[in-house]
């Protein structure tokens, strides 16, 4: 890709994600489990949950935010470390099979 192509898809990929924070001032943004819940909700208001959070159990309540995000990002980087390592393992697979 020329230099030019990758500034040019960098400021589109800016731009996209911050207009809307500075055009809908006064949105809420909501994650897909709220949105779900609410539905839920409109559905079947008497509806109750048949399993709970194995980690909330074990603590007897709920998990801060803080934590949460925390083992959502372990688990991210998780993710990304296999992906990375069986990436590298094709690449170098390839690069060996064509004597490089």
């Amino acid at each position: 890709m020329k230099k030019g192509t990758v500034i040019a898809l960098i400021i589109a990929v800016l731009l996209i994600a911050f207009i809307p924070l500075f055009l809908l001032k006064d949105a809420q943004f909501g994650g897909s489990d709220d949105a779900g819940s609410n539905v839920v909700e409109e559905v079947d208001a008497g509806y109750e949950a048949w399993a709970a959070p194995v980690l909330e159990e074990i603590i007897g309540g709920e998990l801060p935010g803080e934590v949460e995000s925390m083992l959502f990002c372990v688990q991210t980087g998780i993710g990304v470390g296999i992906l990375a390592f069986f990436m590298g393992r094709f690449v170098e697979r390839k690069k060996q099979g064509r004597g490089e």
